[in-house]
């Protein structure tokens, strides 16, 4: 009775297995909240710093880096505020957006050279024209990963906000009392709200049916992948001991995987038409970094090849090695390999690797992730690192390519051995 009946341990196993892979999936944002200030925010005040808008005693400028320092200084879980000077980036604000586009910073809050020198001129010149939107820009670039953007920096960016408006309400109104009421009455907005925040995305994330391209349709790369050695092995089986002339085995491992390039090669290209057929943009020309644009394609009128060239590459990456352990693992064993590999791929391509665990750094070398990465530069014209991510791909492909006759000869001693 206390020992464990031979037909329940595949249940047991299977628990265990439950237990161990579904965990990773849990465990990618488990520190999300500790790991917030990974997620790196900069506050570069030009406000009176640069000709010709040079100012003794700027007011919007250190009231905006004032809060940040609050905010620092409060060890609340937040973002990874860092103040930075205006000659980090050669007094230059479009510097700061090209370091933005590169992914040096997940966001920039700028406070433009003129902020206080428009504030003062709009009340003491009555300028009806005068935009409070204008004082503070926000440079994010949201298509680089729209999921951390819209649930955590663009919330504590907001809040940030209202942080220094309330900081700068009860100042500036103080400054501002000496005004003549004639003035204020045509330049309200310059009392209240004063200043505001105007954002400005290099990479909005865009269309929405461009979702599935680079989260939940990529897991169906691997299944597809996964399925084609059930699917062609029979008539790989014609060529190795069946009713047709028979291959030495050298040749026979030569037929097999120059077959599944060719399998994958077509399989990438319909599962690529789909993101067409569904009028994802695919030819746009590519835009300079420091320049916002929707749509915009990273290889411009090329971009539907290079995206087909990634799926492809990528689909050989994650399929041969779904083969690899098919042979080895056999069935139904192989199918616990298909859900390891779904989990941690996922877990690693879709999640943020800034916000999870120092455990999961393995996660860049993954397929799914340099996939991902890949997609984003071709669909949506990001900070681009493509060569890395085809040279990961790469690596796992000639892995498995070498580890293939070895597959295959324990796949053959398991037959002859257990008969399947």
């Amino acid at each position: 009775m206390s020992e464990l009946k031979l037909s329940e341990c595949p249940v047991f196993l299977l628990c265990v297995f439950v237990l161990a892979i579904l965990s990773l999936f849990w465990a990618v944002q488990f520190s999300v909240e500790k790991k917030m200030s990974a997620l790196t925010v900069w506050v570069v005040d030009f406000d009176g710093q640069v000709d010709p808008y040079r100012l003794a005693d700027p007011l919007v400028g250190p009231i905006v880096a004032n809060t940040t320092l609050d905010i620092i200084e409060s060890r609340d879980v937040g973002l990874g505020y860092q103040i930075k000077s205006p000659a980090d980036f050669q007094n230059d604000p479009v510097a700061v957006r090209q370091a933005v586009y590169d992914e040096h910073a997940y966001a920039a809050i700028i406070i433009n050279s003129n902020a206080t020198a428009l504030l003062n001129a709009a009340l003491s010149q009555g300028n009806t024209s005068y935009d409070p939107s204008g004082a503070v820009l926000v440079v994010t670039l949201s298509a680089r990963d729209p999921t951390t953007y819209s649930n955590y920096i663009m919330p504590a960016i907001h809040q940030f906000e209202r942080a220094v408006l309330s900081n700068f309400g009860s100042t500036w109104v103080k400054a501002a009392a000496n005004n003549s009421f004639a003035t204020l009455s045509r330049v309200p907005q310059a009392l209240n709200p004063g200043i505001g925040f105007t954002t400005l995305d290099l990479r909005p994330f865009g269309p929405a049916v461009a979702t599935p391209a680079i989260t939940i349709g990529l897991i169906y790369l691997i299944i597809i992948a996964f399925f084609t050695f059930p699917f062609l092995m029979p008539i790989h089986l014609q060529y190795f001991g069946g009713n047709l002339s028979t291959l030495k085995m050298s040749h026979w491992i030569m037929w097999r995987v120059l077959s599944n390039i060719g399998a994958y090669f077509f399989l990438s290209f319909f599962y690529s038409l789909v993101s067409l057929a569904f009028q994802i943009p695919l030819s746009n020309p590519s835009v300079p970094g420091i320049f916002p644009a929707r749509n915009a394609n990273g290889y411009g009128s090329s971009s539907f090849v290079v995206y087909w060239a990634l799926n492809w590459v990528g689909m050989s990456a994650l399929g041969f090695p779904c083969e690899n352990m098919a042979m080895v693992l056999g069935f139904p064993w192989s199918s616990l390999f298909l859900i390891f590999w779904v989990i941690t791929n996922v877990a690693t391509g879709f999640y943020s690797l800034d916000l999870a665990p120092g455990f999961f750094r393995w996660g860049y070398a993954w397929p799914l992730h340099r996939i991902v990465e890949a997609s984003r530069t071709i669909l949506f014209d990001t900070h681009s690192r493509i060569g890395l991510d085809f040279g990961v791909l790469f690596v796992w492909i000639a892995v498995s390519l070498a580890f293939f006759p070895i597959a295959n000869r324990i796949m053959h001693w398991r037959i002859i051995k257990f008969g399947k």
